[in-house]
């Protein structure tokens, strides 16, 4: 509809999204920092969804940090890797490098909820409401994300700044910088 509105605008997206484990993200970039492995990746394919962000990978280190209670990144999943989170980029040819659209997976069991606050040192929190429910039994499990929505306007409008597509109260400075990078703020 946008492609319709907008004929400026040409697609850019595929007709299939390509999944990788951030894993096999360090092994086929080993020498880039995770958010250049995202870039090369998501540059390759248009759009990638990236699992298992959170967890320690092979070289010890993280992908990306994750909360320990929310999204499931400990959990092993069907190819081997741990993991049942992700996040889904887009190449964003405005700003020149991967987008991230949505955080999403499937949230934290019991298991892997006492699992991530071990691992992250939070085992206080599970005192609290919504930890203490879960750990009882009291909630069902779920799965969950979300789009971000004026991330999702900013690529398909072609937009390189947020307040272009969002109303909001921006300071000047910001104005004139994004004046003379041909952005208008709303």
């Amino acid at each position: 509809m946008v492609y319709e509105q907008f004929p400026n605008i040409l697609p850019t997206l595929p007709k299939e999204i390509t999944f990788v484990h951030s894993e096999e993200l360090l092994q086929k970039y080993p020498n880039l920092s995770p958010k250049e492995r995202e870039n090369a990746f998501t540059k390759e394919h248009k759009a990638a969804f990236i699992m298992g962000i959170g967890g320690i990978l092979s070289n010890g280190t993280k992908h990306d940090e994750r909360a320990p209670d929310y999204d499931d990144w400990t959990t092993p999943n069907d190819d081997g890797f741990f993991g049942l989170n992700g996040d889904l980029f887009v190449w964003n040819e405005v700003l020149g490098c991967s987008f991230e659209i949505s955080s999403m997976g499937i949230r934290v069991d019991k298991n892997a909820l006492l699992k991530q606050l071990e691992i992250c040192g939070c085992q206080d929190r599970k005192d609290l409401y919504f930890h203490n429910k879960l750990l009882k039994g009291e909630l069902p499990l779920s799965i969950g994300g979300g789009i971000g929505q004026s991330r999702l306007c900013m690529f398909l409008l072609r937009k390189g700044h947020i307040g272009e597509i969002q109303a909001s109260i921006w300071p000047e400075d910001m104005r004139q910088t994004c004046r003379e990078h041909g952005m208008n703020l709303i």
